[in-house]
């Protein structure tokens, strides 16, 4: 057995004047404190899905405080990936003046920005003061280095389109154990029923509960039409969707089908979004490609794969594991 793996390669002190009422042409101000200094308990974190409900780290910020008339002062962290200047950030509300998510919570939110699996990144955090729509303060910038684990869970889709055998069912995968999975199958021209499992055993089905929901006691759901489609099924709720999702390919000299077309991979759901195939291959050349179309293809050499590139020679004839991961670092067509 040879192996091939292939990857594509994205304060300054303000006082705040505000008028509460206006009476005997008297005024009365407020003045309120910047959002002050940040801290945290730790900088670089190990992050361990052992110590998932433990506290990641523990971040503290002083209480706004008001003189004069009494007025309400909103107080949010932000968190964004580093360097990118706050643009895009998960809030949180602080109601206290202290911050302690636990490493599940902060894994997950390091996720939802972006960070990915087993590689090291950094997020920005500061504390964002509102005493008035026009009178917004921001506390210092704390930088944050971490590594995001798999907290992962799965449930199966045994179907007709691999022999209803939960066993050996294609798999969807909720990342940070929320509840909800997702993943992509391959459906082929007249085998669209199937069924969610939470186990590889028949002991626990549900089916179509109707109007997108989840049923024990339903028939079977039912794909649609034939191809990559990804399902979405949340157990939380009971309800599952379906929609088209691309699909790779690879077609060439070498490839069982030659250039006339193309030989399918296998979505595998482990969280990375990557696609394999083992494969008889002869001494040729071949080239990825999304959607049996070549509006996106991959060309080029192992490990250095290039949009609209060459093909990939293949020296010697022999049978092939190849695993490809797209990462999409600007939408593509579809």
């Amino acid at each position: 057995m040879k192996s091939i793996f292939l990857k594509s390669i994205s304060l300054v002190l303000l006082t705040i004047g505000l008028w509460s009422c206006k009476k005997d042409e008297t005024k009365t101000v407020s003045d309120v404190s910047p959002a002050g200094t940040l801290t945290a308990s730790a900088t670089s974190l190990n992050l361990v899905q052992a110590n998932a409900t433990k506290p990641a780290l523990t971040l503290t910020f002083p209480a706004p405080t008001v003189t004069g008339y009494q007025i309400p002062v909103t107080s949010t962290l932000q968190f964004a990936l580093a360097g990118t200047g706050f643009k895009v950030t998960k809030e949180i509300v602080a109601t206290t003046t202290t911050y302690s998510p636990t490493v599940n919570d902060f894994n997950t939110m390091l996720l939802a920005l972006g960070l990915k699996i087993g590689v090291s990144g950094q997020v920005d955090v500061r504390l964002k003061s509102v005493p008035a729509p026009n009178a917004v303060t921001y506390s210092n910038v704390i930088t944050i280095t971490a590594t995001p684990y798999l907290a992962s869970a799965w449930v199966y889709a045994p179907g007709a389109y691999q022999g209803w055998n939960p066993a050996t069912a294609d798999s969807l995968v909720s990342l940070t154990s929320n509840g909800i999975y997702q993943g992509i199958i391959n459906y082929p021209a007249g085998q669209f029923e199937f069924k969610i499992t939470p186990a590889k055993t028949w002991d626990v089905s549900y089916g179509d509960g109707g109007s997108g929901t989840l049923s024990t006691s339903g028939g079977n759901l039912n794909a649609g039409v034939a191809g990559s489609r990804l399902v979405t099924v949340d157990m939380n709720k009971k309800t599952w969707t379906i929609a088209n999702a691309d699909s790779w390919s690879i077609i060439g000299s070498a490839t069982p089908k030659g250039w006339d077309a193309d030989t399918d991979m296998k979505f595998i759901n482990d969280g990375k979004g990557g696609y394999k195939i083992t494969v008889d291959l002869v001494a040729g050349e071949f080239k990825f490609r999304q959607n049996h179309a070549w509006t996106v293809n991959f060309g080029g050499s192992i490990g250095a794969l290039v949009l609209n590139a060459g093909n990939i020679a293949v020296a010697a004839a022999g049978n092939y594991t190849i695993t490809f991961i797209p990462v999409y670092t600007q939408p593509v067509p579809t």
